[in-house]
């Protein structure tokens, strides 16, 4: 299988996250890959047609995306489940990653607004928007279950790619001040022998 990334993407990161929890790291190849908002990459996009990464060719020559269904793939070729099959707990699994996913949304967003956008055509309140879903689900994942041990799920493997990315690009986010419960769990999740060669910052 090969991997198209970039190092300093979270939803990579979490694919990458994924592939070693399942054993299945040493399977994929990795391939950097450029995907901008406002430029095409046709090798890419000859991929996928938004023009995202990451995309994830399989061995007969499918290419997968976005990241959830690249995990989805991933999660139903070994008998270690990231997340539960079926019954309410799926559900629960499912819905947590698509929260964490949806914080890391909202964090590329403003992350754009920031530095890409010229300033003259920054919007504050899109800014401001983007911050509040930011902190909003920052509160849900504080009051969620969330696993960091060998039983962790897939939700609480986004849920620390969108902590690690907050810390990466937005380090001056105070995220932990009100939350112990989700710093202790990140904490606690940074310690996986995965983590450190995932880190962005290695290739950023």
């Amino acid at each position: 299988m090969k991997l198209l990334l970039s190092p300093a993407s979270p939803y990579a990161r979490k694919v990458w996250l994924a592939a070693a929890e399942l054993g299945l790291a040493d399977r994929i190849e990795t391939l950097n890959a450029s995907a901008s908002p406002v430029a095409d990459n046709p090798e890419l996009s000859a991929l996928n047609p938004l023009g995202k990464i990451p995309v994830l060719v399989t061995d007969d020559g499918q290419a997968l995306y976005d990241s959830r269904v690249i995990a989805d793939y991933l999660d139903s070729l070994t008998p270690r489940r990231l997340c539960p099959a079926d019954g309410p707990a799926r559900w629960t699994v499912q819905t947590l990653h698509a929260a964490a996913d949806g914080l890391l949304d909202a964090a590329l967003l403003a992350r754009y607004e920031e530095a890409l956008r010229p300033e003259p055509l920054r919007w504050a309140d899109w800014r401001q928007g983007q911050g509040e879903k930011i902190r909003r689900v920052l509160d849900l994942l504080e009051a969620a279950d969330l696993k960091a041990g060998d039983d962790a799920r897939i939700c609480d493997i986004a849920a620390a790619c969108a902590l690690g990315y907050l810390d990466f690009r937005f380090a001056a986010e105070p995220w932990r001040d009100s939350r112990p419960r989700l710093a202790a769990f990140f904490e606690a999740f940074t310690r996986r022998p995965a983590w450190a060669l995932s880190d962005p910052a290695r290739a950023a």
